[in-house]
């Protein structure tokens, strides 16, 4: 048997075929929507997934300010931030987050099960977060992501 025959692959930003998903939040509970959708946007499903590229997909969120988390979490729950400044420190509840902006609790969710470093940041820029169910991206012509039928 030829061992050199066989390469590993690897894809890369150029070779990596992304797709577009649509997902569809309402009703879905935070934390396992979060990490499925993070896995999505970094390529974990794919069999030429590679740690050090983006070669994950782009995905659309739509009704994300009907995100559900159970028990008492969207009152006592508190999101901490620091401005960076002597007593800067910020604490808000998602409740808070979601009457500012319906958005926010989502994105802060996934951002922190994506990588912290620039591949993070740049994984974060293939997610694109509506509060409602319209959106502006017909032109890309999304297709519909069931996220249970994901493992």
């Amino acid at each position: 048997m030829d061992t050199l025959s066989y390469k590993t692959l690897s894809s890369n930003k150029i070779s990596a075929d992304k797709k577009w998903f649509v997902v569809d939040a309402e009703g879905q509970n935070l934390g396992r929507f979060s990490s499925k959708i993070a896995k999505v946007l970094r390529g974990k499903y794919k069999t030429n997934f590679t740690p050090h590229a983006d070669c994950g997909d782009n995905v659309v969120i739509i009704n994300a300010s009907k995100i559900v988390m159970t028990g008492n979490k969207l009152e006592k729950r508190e999101i901490f931030s620091h401005t960076g400044y002597p007593g800067g420190q910020k604490r808000i509840t998602p409740k808070e987050m979601l009457v500012k902006d319906g958005t926010s609790v989502v994105r802060h969710a996934i951002k922190g099960m994506l990588p912290k470093n620039k591949l993070g940041a740049a994984i974060l820029k293939n997610c694109y977060i509506f509060s409602l169910e319209n959106h502006d991206k017909e032109a890309q012509k999304p297709t519909s992501l069931n996220l249970n039928d994901l493992i």
